[in-house]
C-alpha cells in the first residue's frame, strides 16, 4: 500500500502523522533521561525521515534559515578550544541535529497541528509523572514538592505550563470543541494538578503571565493595526513602570514569599554570582559548550556539593545567559540573544500589522514564556529538550511567514492590469 506525500509533509493535510508526532516527540524530550537512547533514536525517527519523503518540500531554501543555525554552529565550532573537546563535540552535534529537526517540524506542520499536540503530548507526559512520579526533599528550602518523573520540579512545572497554554491555544484560538475540547480540558486539569503539587514558582507567574498576555491580546485583536500599535506602546510602558515600582515596593519580595521563597531565589543569586566569576576568566569564546559542568573540575564539584546535588549532573546555573556566558563567552550571548530577540520581535510584529493571525497569537506567547524562564533556566540550550524545539519552531516559522508574504505581493503584482505596471 502507498502512503501519499501529502499525508506526511503537509501542513494542514499531515494531521493523523503530524499530531502524534509532536506529542511523542514531547514525551521523548521529558523523559530521555529516563529511556535512553531508545527515547532520541524515537526523537529523530519521526523527522529525518521526512526527508527522504521530498527533500525539497522538507528542507526548501535552506540558505533562508541560516541564522537560525547560527548558535548551533558556534557552539560546534568551540570544540577547537573547549576544556572537554570530546564533551563539547558530542553535546553540539546532539543541538545541531536538534535544530535541523525543529525546522523540518517548521516545513511539514501548520501551528495549529503543533497545538494539538502539544494538548496529546503534555496529557501524555503529565498522566505518566502523575502515574510513575514521586516526591522530593528540598534540602534548601526544606519542603517535599512534587517532581513526577522529572529530576526536577521546575521541569515538571514547565510542562504543566506547556499544557495549560495549549490547551487553552486549542479551545480559545482555534476553536476545537467536541474530542479535542475534551482533551484539551483533561489535559489543563492535570497541568494544573501538577503546577500546584510542584510548587514551582517559576513555573507558576510565567503560567500566569502567559496565560493573561493570551487574554490580552484577544482584546488587541479587535482593534485595527494601528491602535494596536498606541496600546502596545502604552502598555509597554506601563508594565515597565510597574515592574520597576514592585521591586521597590516590595511587591516581588511578597509574592515569592507567598511561595516560601526568599530575595536570592533559593540560593539562584549566589549561583548566578558564581557564574559570572567563571565567564570573567574566558569572556569572549568561553570554556566551551557543556564543558564547565564536568566531574572532576574542582568548581562544579564544589558547587555539586554546596547545593546537595549527589548525582553530580544536571545542574546548572539557572540563567540561560549566564550559563551561556561561562560556556560560549559574550560571543555566545549575543548570538542566542539576537535570536530570541528577532523571534519576540517578530511575531509581535505581525500580531501588531496583520488584521487577524492565530498563528502569531500563540507563537508570540510561547516566545514570551521561553524569554520570561530564560532568566532563571536555561530551556532552549540544550539538546532534546522542548523549550530548544519550540524556540526554533517559533523562529522558523518568520521565516516561513516572510516566503509568504513575498509570494503574495509578486502573485498581486503579475495580476495586475498593464496599464498600471
Amino acid at each position: 500500500m502507498r502512503i501519499a506525500k501529502s499525508s506526511l509533509i503537509i501542513p494542514g493535510v499531515n494531521a493523523a502523522y503530524a499530531i502524534p508526532a509532536v506529542a511523542l516527540s514531547m514525551f521523548c524530550f521529558a523523559y530521555s533521561i529516563r529511556f535512553g537512547q531508545a527515547a532520541i533514536l524515537l526523537y529523530y525517527a519521526l523527522w529525518l525521515p521526512l526527508i527522504a519523503v521530498d527533500y525539497k518540500k522538507v528542507l526548501g531554501s535552506h540558505s533562508k534559515f541560516v541564522w537560525l543555525y547560527a548558535f548551533a554552529v558556534f557552539a560546534f565550532l568551540s570544540v577547537f578550544w573547549s576544556q572537554v573537546p570530546s564533551v563539547s563535540m558530542r553535546a553540539s552535534i546532539q543541538y545541531l541535529t536538534q535544530v535541523l529537526c525543529a525546522l523540518i517540524a517548521v516545513r511539514t506542520i501548520d501551528v495549529r497541528t503543533l497545538t494539538l499536540g502539544g494538548v496529546a503530548g503534555a496529557a501524555v507526559v503529565l498522566l505518566y509523572s502523575i502515574l510513575f512520579g514521586y516526591y522530593e526533599y528540598d534540602p534548601l528550602d526544606g519542603t517535599y514538592s512534587f517532581v513526577g518523573a522529572f529530576a526536577s520540579k521546575n521541569q515538571l512545572g514547565f510542562y504543566a505550563s506547556l499544557g495549560i497554554i495549549f490547551a487553552f491555544a486549542a479551545v480559545f484560538i482555534y476553536g476545537e470543541r467536541r474530542i479535542w475540547a475534551m482533551v484539551s480540558a483533561a489535559a489543563g486539569l492535570m497541568a494544573a494538578y501538577c503546577l500546584l503539587a510542584s510548587q514551582s514558582a517559576t513555573s507558576v507567574l510565567t503560567t500566569a503571565v502567559i496565560v493573561a498576555l493570551l487574554v490580552g491580546i484577544r482584546i488587541v485583536l479587535m482593534l485595527s493595526p494601528q491602535q494596536r500599535k498606541l496600546l502596545v506602546i502604552g502598555g509597554g510602558v506601563a508594565a515597565i513602570i510597574l515592574a520597576v515600582a514592585s521591586v521597590y515596593l516590595g511587591v516581588v519580595d511578597l509574592v515569592l514569599g507567598l511561595f516560601g521563597k526568599d530575595s536570592t531565589l533559593t540560593g539562584r543569586t549566589y549561583l548566578w554570582q558564581q557564574g559570572i566569576e567563571a565567564w570573567t576568566q574566558h569572556p569572549a569564546f568561553g570554556i566551551g559548550y557543556q564543558a564547565y559542568w564536568v566531574q572532576g573540575f574542582s568548581e562544579p564539584e564544589r558547587l555539586w556539593e554546596e547545593f546537595f546535588i549527589g548525582s553530580r549532573s544536571g545542574f546548572h546555573f539557572h540563567n540561560t545567559y549566564i550559563e551561556t556566558a561561562v560556556e560560549l563567552g559574550l560571543t555566545g550571548v549575543l548570538i542566542l540573544a539576537a535570536t530570541m530577540l528577532a523571534m519576540l520581535w517578530g511575531h509581535l510584529r505581525r500580531l501588531i500589522e496583520d488584521v487577524r493571525n492565530y498563528e502569531s497569537y500563540l507563537l508570540l506567547g510561547l516566545a514570551v514564556l521561553l524569554t520570561v524562564r530564560s532568566f532563571v533556566e536555561i530551556d532552549v540550550l540544550t539538546p532534546y529538550n522542548v523549550g530548544t524545539f519550540l524556540l526554533y519552531f517559533c523562529a522558523g516559522k518568520l521565516v516561513g511567514a516572510r516566503q509568504r508574504s513575498a509570494m503574495a505581493e509578486l502573485r498581486r503584482y503579475e495580476t495586475m492590469p498593464a496599464a498600471h505596471s
